[in-house]
């Protein structure tokens, strides 16, 4: 279903891009009518067969057609984009009826320039994030613990083992007490390889290294696929908890998306918090979905992703709609909810103004010091 979504969706972008494209002068005088539909039926019918041979395939082929099809798929969006602002701007073509062909041409242009922008920040390593969270129940031989925070890798044909073992580097050089893997962390394009798999085994920290599910270990797989986890060495919770050290539990959640709608969140959090010892407790949760309903179980700090910030603005509008918690870094009551744009891309290896990231979390015994007010005297 969510591929026939997708399909649709694009076939009316590309029906747009092209239609409008054809009024553009300088397409006009070089390219005729049948050459534009026959551009565009081919480009379309690339597309298409990136969808099905791309998520099916893991080899040569199959990553090719996967890369070209989802970077269309990107152009066509900013392009649209860019065509929309000049149907705004021209009143759909009933104002400024002269120069509207001009400006069509330059919404091609910007489209272009704005894909290319995408494309070079989509293909830059992450950037890491570091924050301080302050937690009153953390024992204080327990301060300065470092969790760092991978979500949303997408690894399989397009993010392959290279990719991965650069991410790998990065996280060690963290030198973390605990990794945490927060869903999505394969693409779920059938099985990847044991490569790859190889690779995410040098992930290591004296704490361990954990992860919660996300929607896309589900694809294909009925109740999640945590084996390909224990291939690499990463223990997996399912709605549970682990003590990683006496006054600190790490809680994780399987993927909500599907069991939001259920009225699931709150069963699913009261099992993983069953039975908890007393202490700081984290709660991994592929979605910030739950966050309220932690706050008031006594969660003091909660990592998500799924959203990806956007990804490539401005879709991170609609995205924000479904999820407020966004990204970044927000306070529910006593707990702090960070929200990861992700360490990775979904579909096209492309991000505007939204950077990959990867989490560098310090937890830190006590109150947090409150800030002084804006002009008072700092006093050192």
């Amino acid at each position: 279903m969510f591929s026939l979504v997708l399909i649709t969706a694009v076939t009316l972008m590309h029906v747009y891009v092209f239609w409008r494209a054809a009024s553009v002068p300088l397409v006009r005088r070089r390219i005729s009518r049948n050459q534009l539909i026959g551009i565009g039926l081919a480009v379309w019918a690339s597309f298409v067969l990136g969808r099905v041979i791309g998520r099916e395939d893991t080899g040569g082929l199959g990553t090719t057609l996967e890369f070209f099809s989802m970077t269309w798929m990107a152009m066509l969006f900013l392009t649209s984009v860019a065509m929309l602002a000049v149907e705004l701007a021209t009143g759909f073509g009933f104002f400024l009826k002269r120069f509207g062909p001009r400006l069509r041409g330059a919404a091609l242009v910007a489209g272009g320039v704005l894909s290319a922008l995408a494309l070079i920040q989509g293909l830059r390593a992450p950037v890491v994030q570091s924050y301080d969270v302050y937690v009153a129940r953390l024992p204080g031989e327990l301060d300065g613990t470092v969790m760092v925070a991978l979500s949303d890798l997408h690894l399989g044909p397009v993010l392959g083992e290279r990719w991965l073992a650069a991410r790998v580097e990065q996280v060690q050089a963290e030198r973390p007490d605990v990794v945490v893997l927060l869903g999505d962390v394969f693409e779920g394009h059938g099985a990847p390889r044991q490569e790859l798999l190889a690779v995410l085994r040098r992930l290591s920290a004296p704490l361990g290294v954990w992860a919660v599910l996300g929607n896309h270990e589900f694809h294909g797989v009925d109740g999640g696929n945590t084996a390909l986890f224990e291939a690499a060495g990463v223990h997996v919770l399912r709605d549970s908890w682990v003590k990683l050290r006496p006054g600190l539990v790490l809680a994780g959640l399987d993927n909500l998306t599907a069991r939001s709608d259920a009225g699931e969140v709150g069963s699913a959090l009261a099992k993983a918090l069953a039975g908890r010892p007393p202490g700081a407790t984290v709660l991994l949760s592929h979605t910030s979905l739950p966050a309220t309903v932690a706050a008031g179980k006594g969660v003091d700090l909660m990592l998500s992703g799924h959203t990806h910030g956007g990804q490539i603005w401005p879709f991170g509008y609609l995205v924000r709609q479904r999820f407020p918690l966004f990204e970044g870094r927000y306070e529910i009551g006593d707990m702090t909810v960070i929200v990861s744009r992700g360490s990775g891309t979904w579909g096209p290896r492309m991000r505007l103004w939204r950077p990959a990231e990867i989490l560098r979390v310090t937890l830190r015994a006590g109150a947090a010091i409150p800030a002084p007010p804006e002009g008072a005297p700092v006093v050192r």
